[in-house]
């Protein structure tokens, strides 16, 4: 693979792995460094990429194991979702509050998964990504993760259910 190809088959990857690392890691700044780690690795093994099916998958694959890692020795928080609020920018003044509440607590409840089901709601619901390539990402099969997925969709819908009726019990 040239310049040329690597230009319009993997650097336009650069936002949905920044994304990615980025809510994996919450911290701005590696999720940068690990991007370009990854890129980097990518170029030096751009002669066998031809190989591979799908090079999305193996750089998504590439920097989730680059974030892992590095939260295995930091230990901190793993993910926020906070920044995914493109879809309210159409809503009147009015209808706004209502909807932060509940992007905040949805945020808050998928916070409250296993790390797992945590990148898995991201991958399919955020990024949007195909079961085959979220299996290749998360090196689960297809059925395991539409199973993880169901499950943690309906602990999300537990969790809020619960947080609406303590707060319609405390007013």
């Amino acid at each position: 693979m040239n310049l040329q190809e690597f230009q319009t088959k993997v650097y336009p990857l650069k936002n949905k792995l920044f994304r990615f690392a980025k809510r994996l890691l919450d911290h701005t700044e590696e999720a940068e460094d690990v991007v370009q780690e990854v890129f980097i690795k990518l170029w030096k093994r751009r002669d066998l990429l031809d190989d591979y099916r799908n090079v999305e998958a193996l750089a998504m694959v590439s920097v989730k194991n680059l974030c892992l890692d590095k939260i295995k020795t930091k230990r901190f928080t793993v993910v926020n979702f906070e920044d995914h609020r493109g879809f309210l920018e159409n809503l009147s003044d009015e209808q706004q509050p209502d909807h932060d509440d509940l992007i905040s607590g949805i945020h808050r409840a998928i916070k409250m998964l296993p790390e797992q089901q945590q990148m898995i709601i991201h991958l399919r619901d955020i990024e949007g990504c195909a079961f085959e390539d979220i299996a290749e990402i998360v090196e689960m099969n297809e059925n395991a993760i539409r199973v993880a997925l169901s499950r943690a969709r309906k602990r999300v819908r537990e969790i809020i259910a619960n947080m609406n009726k303590y707060e319609y019990q405390g007013n």
